[in-house]
């Protein structure tokens, strides 16, 4: 990634774009003290840096039947190079893996997982998880409501 100098224009557009990724140059610039085409330049400097990693639908999982989060702890048997990108592969086939976090601490691994119902969260960590090749020890935690769910970074406010 390139060293980018961020200035307060290009935070105000990333907290813009934060709030609404489908806002128009014409609309952030309404928001925002810079014309349409400068929005537009800033942005595909912030996208081809990578600052801007994409932009994505958020779906809503209660309402397509994946009732279920739940937060796993994974334990490895060895932890070595090798192992750590077979297991790095094998859970990216799995789609009911959100989020994949390589942590400190008792575990080696915290995964979010979204499934149907309490049943086939069974059938997951039973059948799928602890079924990886180096995987020892699987923990998880059923989450009972959200309270907080974000994708928004805390900006710093450079106005």
């Amino acid at each position: 990634m390139r060293n980018i100098d961020f200035d307060r224009f290009d935070y105000q557009i990333l907290e813009a774009l934060q709030k609404d990724a489908r806002a128009t140059h014409q609309k952030l610039a309404q928001e925002i003290a810079l014309s349409p085409s400068q929005i537009g330049r800033r942005i595909q400097r912030l996208e081809e840096s990578g600052v801007i990693q994409g932009y994505h639908l958020a779906l809503r999982p209660d309402l397509l039947d994946l009732s279920v989060t739940a937060f796993a702890s994974v334990s490895l048997e060895r932890h070595g190079e090798a192992s750590i990108r077979e297991f790095a592969a094998a859970i990216t086939d799995l789609p009911e893996i959100l989020e994949c976090y390589a942590v400190a601490g008792e575990a080696d691994y915290w995964l979010r997982i979204v499934v149907p119902d309490l049943p086939s969260l069974s059938r997951f960590v039973m059948n799928k998880l602890m079924t990886l090749p180096l995987v020892r020890s699987v923990k998880s935690t059923v989450a009972l409501e959200p309270i907080k769910h974000t994708t928004r970074l805390p900006l710093p406010d450079r106005r």
